[in-house]
């Protein structure tokens, strides 16, 4: 193990920007992870559909749209929403 004698601005300054780096990272795969794991409310899923409420609760009722009732709430999983969407599209534009 070799010693090195450095001034302690420079210390200070790779201390700095280690830190900064470590928390980039975390916040990034943070956010990565609330995105993926994140559930909506039947509002919030019309929302980022863009249809009304009564749509959304519509094609639940259909089995289109996967959605768990918690008490009164419905939650619907975002990823698996996704999922729902890519599997309509690959169908509506499938040729026989």
């Amino acid at each position: 193990m070799e010693l090195s004698i450095i001034p302690k601005e420079e210390l200070e300054e790779i201390v700095k920007s280690s830190v900064e780096k470590s928390l980039n990272l975390f916040y990034s795969k943070k956010s990565e992870n609330e995105k993926v794991s994140q559930n909506l409310s039947v509002r919030e899923a019309s929302d980022y559909l863009k249809v009304s409420e009564l749509t959304i609760r519509n094609y639940i009722k259909r089995g289109l749209i996967r959605a768990e009732k918690i008490g009164n709430r419905i939650i619907i999983n975002r990823k698996k929403l996704e999922e729902t969407l890519k599997e309509v599209k690959s169908l509506k534009y499938k040729r026989d």
